[in-house]
């Protein structure tokens, strides 16, 4: 079954509040927030007023910088979270790519090989807290001592975890330990810092998704996989607007935007028929739509589900 997201942003209390209301409302499966010090929200403060207003939707991390967050307190956070929305919350990690997330704090951005081998211990030491474990570790970039997270305890035993990322090695670890793999199929970071190129040939595609369902498959997990959508357009025309938007995408052709699942160009049915066959094709269940797209979005859901 097919499931669409929303990633939001909190901007103003009263905005924000509805929005969490109306993503509820429509059948969004989560609300999602990023974590970007600086440019977006605290995430668990947004989630937790959004807890308040909302009954169904799952409240989600999409994604937390672990390369900024220390385990026991981000175990507290999202237990908390947990217990405000009577077990509706998810987590999802990353292990940073945002250079100005360490210089702003007087720290150098880590390579990625340590990035990723901090979010393995990371979500090790998290899990573990979040068990109701005693936690002593000494690991290359995690130092805990008799931790234990006795308050807040957690309603989901265990809180379902999202990684996303991209990378064979991150992608590995996400296969082999989360609930979800999130893919968004980024690639180099631009001169700006934030901004990357991505990769959106099918064959690139064809190894990320094989190397998740292979590894999954090796250690018997069920685990979903989940893509982010940068862009939602309704035409009758799809390859004139692809075409258009080529230029704004660096590293994308106009045919791998019409054949890549980070893009939804089309009618709503045709987007629809678009999902059915990557989730055959590839292993592709839930899909996270930024806020500016939430009305065209809301479409997708009502054809989903008058499906079936």
């Amino acid at each position: 079954m097919i499931s669409v997201s929303l990633q939001g942003q909190m901007k103003g209390v009263s905005q924000w509040l509805e929005f969490a209301r109306a993503a509820d409302n429509a059948g969004f499966d989560t609300l999602y927030v990023a974590d970007h010090p600086g440019t977006t929200a605290a995430p668990f403060v947004s989630l937790s007023a959004a807890a308040a207003v909302t009954e169904n939707i799952r409240l989600g991390t999409c994604v937390l910088n672990v390369g900024r967050w220390e385990p026991f307190t981000l175990a507290s956070e999202i237990a908390t979270l947990d217990v405000l929305s009577g077990g509706r919350s998810l987590l999802g990690l990353g292990a940073g790519h945002t250079p100005a997330e360490w210089s702003m704090v007087g720290l150098e951005i880590p390579r990625p090989v340590d990035r990723v081998a901090r979010l393995v211990e990371v979500v090790g030491a998290v899990r573990k807290l979040l068990s109701g474990e005693r936690v002593s570790m000494s690991g290359a970039y995690i130092k805990l001592t008799d931790a234990l997270l006795s308050e807040p305890c957690p309603i989901q035993r265990p809180i379902p975890l999202m990684i996303g990322g991209n990378g064979p090695r991150l992608l590995t670890f996400a296969a082999e330990n989360a609930d979800i793999v999130g893919i968004t199929g980024l690639a180099k970071l631009l001169a700006d810092g934030h901004s990357h190129e991505v990769d959106w040939r099918t064959e690139s595609l064809n190894r990320t998704f094989d190397l998740i369902k292979s590894t999954s498959a090796a250690r018997e997990r069920d685990v979903s996989i989940e893509a982010l959508v940068q862009h939602v357009e309704f035409t009758e025309d799809p390859e004139k607007i692809a075409d258009k938007i080529e230029k704004l995408i660096p590293g994308a052709t106009a045919q791998d935007l019409l054949t890549s699942p980070f893009m939804w160009i089309g009618t709503p049915s045709a987007i629809v028929q678009q999902l059915r066959d990557f989730e055959q094709r590839w292993g592709i269940s839930r899909y996270v739509v930024r806020e500016d797209s939430t009305s065209r979005a809301v479409e997708i859901v009502r054809e989903l589900r008058s499906e079936r």
